[in-house]
């Protein structure tokens, strides 16, 4: 690795890159660092191992900064005068232990090899920051470029933040985030990284950081966490945007079980999961009766203007698409921002809807032909009736969105759960654990409620201490 010794510290950057923030759909307002170990440090024309009995082991072209003179609480506009050269990294990262140390990273990017670095060092003093260029293949074939004109937080100001509470020294690295186009890699891959000035004299270059896949054979110890993948750590290993991960399956059984308890059961194992703000609010159903069980697709509205609903409102507009893109068991649920001036959806959508399969409708708007709508067997939430047509109030504007609905944020795949007392918005990783355990509230409950109908006092039995908690674990022996 030339103009590369060993560093005294390796520094990475969690998400540096508008296109990488957009694919994990978040983007930080400030930047956030782990560190690797020097022992991670690899060299071009090495090998990587994936661990036995792992599967998400995923690349990162990346490129790494090398500080060239001792720093310390400078500021942004002198960290670039801190770097000596930049060359090409690989941040490479193994899923299967995220579970074990998230945000930390020390196992899941810490192992042997997993920061190959190099081959050359492209000096500072012959390039722009704001005109590089990192690209990544994979088996040959270009999986990632990403420009640093795409950077959220420049050079310089990683630079100037690390600065603030430690001291950089020179060879220290700093890796600066990837962009998007990250995935997963399997043993027999070749996986090569450039970083270059396209622009400057002579088009400096990195050269190709090329980096090896190999399968190991040593399983690991009953010692230590042990890998771990679900649905989630595939989707974002494989680089999949958040409104694509539909790895999440709402089966016929889980519908079930959340149709078999209230959404105020559903709502307080939410709150104990720390999700107060996913009540969708105001709104009534045609079917208050009821029960709504679906994952959410979504609609919205923005507010009438006469311009944008003359190039938005007619034709095949995103209302119809909407409607006509519904499934079996989706929940269509449209952002109207709270206008009840005008309806949002009226009789023949909602029939489209229920021919095709839908679970429900939600709009915190109007709806046209409310008797009509309300004689469907489709349940549909609304803010109310009102026989103005859409575009007295809106225009019909986008799709398969993050949406505002009733006070809550929706995304599409959100699971909706509905009835007498209102609605739900459940993000998919938690449908499991929290059906789960609603349903064993409501057996105790039940158990509390027979005991209170036979004139037992609420001390001591709502919530129950010691000794009812054992009375109702033999009353569950009885069932």
């Amino acid at each position: 690795m030339s103009g590369l010794g060993v560093p005294g510290k390796i520094v990475a950057v969690h998400l540096n890159y508008r296109s990488r923030a957009a694919q994990r759909g978040r983007t930080p307002e400030s930047p956030s660092y782990f560190f690797k170990p020097a022992s991670s440090l690899g060299v071009s024309g090495g090998s990587i191992e994936r661990p036995a009995g792992t599967e998400l082991l995923a690349f990162e072209g990346e490129i790494a900064l090398v500080i060239g003179r001792t720093t310390r609480r400078v500021g942004p506009e002198e960290g670039w005068a801190a770097v000596s050269g930049v060359t090409a990294s690989n941040d490479f990262g193994l899923y299967d232990l995220r579970a074990a140390d998230r945000g930390s990273n020390v196992r899941s990017k810490g192992g042997d090899g997993f920061t190959p670095v190099g081959p050359a060092v492209i000096p500072a003093s012959a390039i722009d920051p704001a005109a590089l260029r990192v690209r990544t293949w994979v088996n040959g074939e270009l999986v990632q470029e990403g420009t640093t004109d795409d950077l959220l937080f420049p050079f310089g100001r990683l630079v100037a933040d690390l600065s603030q509470l430690m001291t950089l020294e020179p060879g220290d690295l700093i890796l600066t985030g990837t962009p998007a186009g990250s995935s997963v890699t399997v043993p027999g891959d070749t996986v090569e990284v450039e970083v270059d000035a396209p622009t400057a004299p002579g088009a400096p270059s990195s050269g190709r950081l090329v980096t090896h896949v190999t399968a190991g054979t040593v399983p690991f110890g009953d010692f230590g966490a042990k890998p771990s993948v679900d649905d989630l750590q595939r989707a974002e290993a494989y680089g999949v945007p958040p409104e694509h991960r539909d790895a999440f399956e709402l089966t016929d059984d889980l519908r079930a079980k959340l149709a078999s308890v209230s959404t105020a059961t559903l709502s307080s194992q939410l709150r104990k999961r720390g999700l107060d703000n996913v009540s969708i609010d105001g709104l009534q159903s045609t079917r208050p009766g009821a029960s709504l069980v679906g994952r959410a697709t979504t609609l919205r509205y923005l507010p009438h203007r006469e311009d944008l609903f003359a190039s938005h409102g007619g034709g095949y507009n995103a209302q119809k698409r909407a409607f006509d893109a519904l499934g079996p068991g989706d929940v269509l649920v449209i952002e109207a921002r709270g206008e009840r001036g005008s309806g949002t959806v009226g009789d023949v959508l909602a029939l489209r809807a229920q021919v095709a399969g839908a679970a429900g409708i939600v709009t915190d708007g109007g709806v046209r032909d409310l008797a009509v709508v309300s004689a469907l067997d489709i349940p549909t939430y609304h803010a109310g009736g009102h026989p103005a047509v859409l575009g007295r109030r809106h225009v019909p504007w986008d799709t398969g969105i993050t949406v505002a609905c009733g006070g809550a944020a929706v995304q599409p795949g959100d699971v909706i759960v509905g009835d007498a007392d209102g609605l739900l918005v459940i993000p998919p990783a938690l449908v499991e654990s929290v059906v789960t355990d609603a349903i064993e509230q409501e057996r105790e409950e039940e158990f509390i409620a027979e005991r209170v109908a036979e004139g037992e006092r609420i001390e001591g039995l709502f919530p129950m201490n010691a000794q009812w908690k054992e009375r109702y674990r033999a009353w569950l022996t009885q069932r």
